[in-house]
């Protein structure tokens, strides 16, 4: 199973489309680009494995796997990404604004359904992220 994540670059945050397939999944917030520095920047463009979690705080929840010199990246619940998030990942229904939005624990919900299946079925659980870069062009002109 490979989720695709499509972002868009923001000074305040960072948006992004995740589908499967071709098909959407949810909206995800993160922190902006910030030249992959722990605890204030999204993380770099790639393919990562995802592999479900468990923890006190977040609960159920997934871990990306080996991100270039980064540790505990991961995708749990939040709606805020400058106030909840430290280089992870947030999953959200709908998009509130820069870095913002709600329903979370529902896109987290929809999403882990997903891996489990895909877990269930034995297959690796893959993340590719990139960028709309026409967006990002336009910012920069």
């Amino acid at each position: 199973m490979e989720f695709n994540l499509t972002r868009v670059y923001k000074s305040g945050g960072t948006n992004g489309t995740l589908t499967l397939n071709g098909h959407f999944v949810c909206f995800t917030i993160e922190l902006p680009w910030r030249e992959n520095a722990k605890n204030i920047s999204c993380i770099t463009e790639g393919t990562y494995e995802l592999q479900p979690r468990f923890s006190d705080k977040h609960k159920t929840h997934l871990q990306v796997l080996d991100v270039y010199n980064r540790s505990q990246i991961l995708i749990h619940a939040a709606n805020d990404a400058l106030m909840e998030l430290q280089g992870c990942i947030a999953p959200v229904m709908q998009l509130t604004g820069i870095g913002t939005g709600i329903q979370s624990q529902r896109a987290l919900q929809k999403l882990l359904s997903l891996c489990h299946q895909a877990r269930d079925r034995k297959e690796p659980i893959l993340l590719n992220i990139n960028s709309n870069r026409y967006e990002y062009l336009k910012q920069i002109q």
